[in-house]
């Protein structure tokens, strides 16, 4: 018989109730069950991290997730939902370094890595219990009991193993490229990640006199990052804009774009009072006739590494990605520092100078050592002007991009990183997505189509401490390398590198690790993160010794390998 409905609806008392007889008579248990043998529905839960605290956004999310599978359970299918626990990355360690009291990378090394390690994995499970009551109160079924963990070792083989799948196709691969960089943390971050950050800023801008070389005369060129000067090597024209020659009533003879003179000049020079015109057009070009035409170095620091580097520097280059819009017309060049800067540099073997370090700071070669970029932004402008080489430094308003975790103004900074090369499947992604039946379909054929039509190669290491290791060893020229992609595998490379002698003994064997059992109980014998990792040294064909390279992949990998690694899939397992 059902119980009568009361009148009094006390809605928590009545969800409590219901919660507890869910809980007390294995409901969720028994609902899988009866659907044992039935045709499967996939269901996969992307995994919240248990060092941050639920919020009021998870409750929309545990919902959604919670409320298709029950469906598709009445419908008849057996949905398997196993909850997971997301455990890696920099929001971690960044929770970390603020409970040790410690400030980035150096401090981190100095307290010692081993010991922050075991730090973060502890942090993780901070708001375990928080978590699990959560998902009670708001009726999120899902075995909680026998949760995939990220940082398991298990699971972290399973990356390795697709991440081997991938070396395999030749689609891993290590460049030389400019990346969007945190000095605050160390570490590029993906595109995806890059647009979490952005904030409308307000800064100032140079217009700087470059002097023409053998010439009374100067090209007149924009930079929107002041810092990057030092390390200029180069200027940029449009090939198929005009470019004029003028006489300016400051005194000085000036390059610059015929269609930003008045915005430039007049706005600055013209004294309508008296009737004094800006400016007096002498010549008139194409960008293309100012090409390879020379100016005076504006830092003897830069001219001194170019000399270095044998390189040819300080002239004009032509780049139809310079546009009339806003500036000059001509822009400075620094290939360190910029996409189209270091697509310049290729294009015309530009000297490669990198005035600034891994911690955002300006190096000794300048006269600006230790300030952070962005700091010595006014010194740069200061400078400039008492050495008569700065024309006007306006303000503008533009949106830049900050860290998203941490909130620091992030560089565009060339650097060696290893690459997915998603462009090259970019057809079979594109072909995919539009079997995927998007709710609401705007999401996938739009935001998301659109990004995979312009997608780019996926910078996946990451220059960082808890995370699961990038699984490749190299010897010291580069030329040798192997991506291991099982722990048997590494079993056996590590017996190879302890018969050559590269290696006194083999760790895995020394903690029992047994290859091919894939039992929790025996990876629960081994750690395979760093710094233990590290310490692992293979022996290459030839008799080099390969050491892993130090970085980590990005904890986003973590979550897309979640539909197998959770499985703790590996080609033998």
């Amino acid at each position: 018989m059902y119980q009568k409905v009361s009148t009094n609806l006390n809605f928590v008392d009545r969800e409590k109730e219901t919660e507890k007889f869910w809980r007390e008579n294995d409901i969720f248990q028994k609902s899988m069950k009866a659907r044992e043998g039935c045709p499967t529905y996939t269901f996969y839960d992307g995994p919240p991290t248990a060092n941050g605290k639920p919020h009021i956004g998870h409750v929309l999310t545990r919902v959604i997730k919670d409320m298709i599978p029950r469906y598709r359970t009445m419908k008849g299918y057996m949905v398997p939902r196993k909850a997971g626990w997301d455990t890696h990355g920099l929001p971690v360690e960044l929770e970390v370094e603020k409970m040790l009291g410690l400030n980035g990378k150096e401090q981190i090394e100095e307290y010692g890595i081993e010991p922050f390690i075991e730090k973060c994995k502890e942090s993780v499970w901070k708001y375990k219990g928080m978590w699990e009551d959560f998902s009670g109160t708001v009726g999120f079924w899902a075995d909680m009991d026998n949760p995939y963990v990220t940082y398991d070792d298990n699971f972290i083989e399973s990356e390795w193993w697709a991440l081997n799948q991938i070396w395999n196709k030749g689609l891993l691969y290590k460049g030389f490229k400019i990346v969007p960089y945190c000095p605050r943390c160390g570490t590029p971050l993906s595109t995806a990640e890059v647009s979490q950050g952005y904030k409308t800023v307000k800064e100032r801008s140079a217009i700087v006199r470059f002097k023409v070389t053998g010439e009374d005369a100067y090209f007149l060129a924009w930079t929107t990052t002041p810092w990057t000067l030092p390390s200029n090597v180069a200027l940029c024209v449009n090939p198929d804009e005009e470019y004029v020659k003028v006489k300016a009533a400051d005194g000085y003879t000036y390059y610059m774009a015929k269609a930003l003179l008045d915005t430039v000049l007049s706005s600055r020079l013209a004294n309508e009072e008296n009737g004094n015109k800006a400016y007096e057009i002498l010549e008139t070009y194409k960008g293309k006739d100012l090409e390879y035409k020379e100016y005076e170095p504006l830092y003897a620091c830069a001219k001194e590494t170019a000399d270095k580097q044998n390189k040819k520097g300080f002239f004009v280059t032509c780049d139809s990605y310079v546009t009339m819009s806003d500036g000059t017309g001509i822009v400075h060049i620094a290939p360190a520092f910029g996409e189209d800067d270091a697509n310049v540099g290729r294009n015309y073997d530009l000297p490669f100078v990198q005035f600034v370090d891994g911690k955002g700071q300006l190096t000794e070669e300048t006269p600006y050592a230790g300030k952070f970029v962005k700091d010595a932004d006014k010194d740069v402008l200061i400078d400039l002007d008492k050495e008569g080489k700065l024309f006007d430094a306006p303000k503008f308003e533009h949106e830049y991009p900050h860290c998203w975790r941490c909130d620091t103004p992030l560089i565009y900074y060339a650097r060696e990183s290893w690459y997915i090369k998603e462009t090259a499947v970019r057809d079979d992604l594109i072909r995919n997505n539009n079997t995927v039946n998007w709710i609401p379909e705007s999401i996938g054929k739009g935001r998301f189509g659109n990004w995979l039509e312009n997608i780019q190669d996926w910078a996946i290491s990451r220059n960082r401490y808890w995370g699961t290791p990038l699984p490749i060893w190299r010897s010291d020229d580069g030329r040798e390398e192997i991506c291991i992609g099982s722990y048997e595998e590494l079993y056996k490379e590590i017996e190879k590198a302890v018969e050559a002698g590269v290696m006194d003994k083999n760790p895995l064997k020394e903690k029992g690790f047994v290859p091919g059992d894939y039992s929790k109980e025996n990876y629960d014998k081994i750690d395979l993160h760093r710094p233990y990792v590290d310490e692992i040294i293979l022996v290459s064909p030839s008799g080099k010794p390969m050491k892993r390279e130090l970085d980590l992949i990005d904890v986003w990998f973590d979550s897309g390998s979640m539909p197998y690694a959770c499985l703790l899939y590996t080609s033998d397992a």
